[in-house]
């Protein structure tokens, strides 16, 4: 079984601030640096560093560059990365002194994908393989009817959460990977039974995984219930914990754990990262989860 993921890839400008500023304000920064990120490139890390085959589709610019090395360094394939006359999609990010973070995103080349590349792509991939999505990409609605048509496992990570998500048939993912706030924009719901809930109620057939932050993850599907309490860190950079997990977890899936197995390696996985600064580069290997589970 293979992992697609068409995703995105930013470059993340991080911020390290007092406190998350507020309109109006101006606020001095002792520090800047530049990480690899987007939803698409982490999770593809998460995935390829938990030791599962994964291979990485999007857009880039001539400044992408250094994705291309990261993938080689990770064991993420390439194959599928296309560069167009754009910038790479980028972001500035405030970390505040408590580890919160605050995100503004430019979608740039991420947001130039073509149907022709998509069928392209697809073609290289069978029933049964894994699709992974985020909408930090254009093109959803044509990506999830063209794998759901093949009977690939279509796993979303509604973020953000925004109006381009309207036109994406949800009866046709596998596998929702949310968190609280993204349950309660999807369900209008706040309290995590309720999302569940709603969730089972609209979509009877898919898993879902919800993560809680510090209080854990919630795992749901038409027979069973778990609940993945979080390990207890001091957390230091918040910013690539939910893609941490979405990793862990498919890699886990991917190889046929069983769920329990599968949450507790995933949260794990994201307690670590929290301990670490950036996105990509703060995800652990599949070695150092497994050692710090045996502590």
């Amino acid at each position: 079984m293979k992992v697609l993921n068409i995703g995105s890839m930013n470059l993340d400008h991080v911020y390290s601030v007092d406190h998350i500023i507020q309109p109006g304000e101006t606020e001095a920064t002792g520090q800047v640096t530049l990480y690899l990120g987007g939803k698409g490139m982490n999770q593809s890390c998460a995935l390829a560093k938990a030791g599962v085959e994964v291979y990485q589709g999007g857009m880039i610019g001539d400044d992408g560059q250094p994705f291309l090395e990261a993938c080689n360094e990770y064991g993420v394939h390439s194959d599928f990365i296309e560069t167009v006359d754009d910038k790479t999609g980028h972001t500035i990010i405030q970390i505040d002194k408590h580890a919160q973070n605050s995100i503004l995103l430019y979608g740039g080349a991420n947001q130039r994908l073509t149907e022709a590349y998509v069928d392209s792509v697809l073609s290289h991939f069978e029933a049964k393989d894994i699709l992974l999505l985020q909408n930090e990409v254009n093109l959803l609605p044509y990506i999830v009817d063209k794998a759901y048509e093949k009977g690939m496992q279509i796993a979303l990570n509604p973020s953000p959460f925004n109006e381009k998500l309207d036109g994406v048939d949800m009866n046709k993912i596998s596998i929702f990977l949310l968190n609280e706030v993204e349950g309660k924009q999807l369900t209008g719901f706040t309290d995590s039974q309720s999302i569940l809930s709603e969730m089972r109620s609209r979509f009877p057939h898919a898993r879902i995984v919800l993560t809680l932050g510090v209080d854990g993850a919630i795992y749901s599907d038409e027979e069973h219930q778990y609940f993945q309490p979080s390990f207890p860190v001091k957390a230091v950079d918040t910013t690539a914990a939910g893609d941490t997990f979405t990793g862990y977890f498919l890699a886990g899936l991917a190889e046929g754990l069983g769920i329990s197995q599968i949450l507790k390696m995933a949260a794990k996985a994201s307690a670590i990262a929290v301990t670490r600064a950036g996105a990509v580069p703060s995800i652990p290997y599949r070695s150092e989860v497994e050692e710090a589970l045996k502590e």
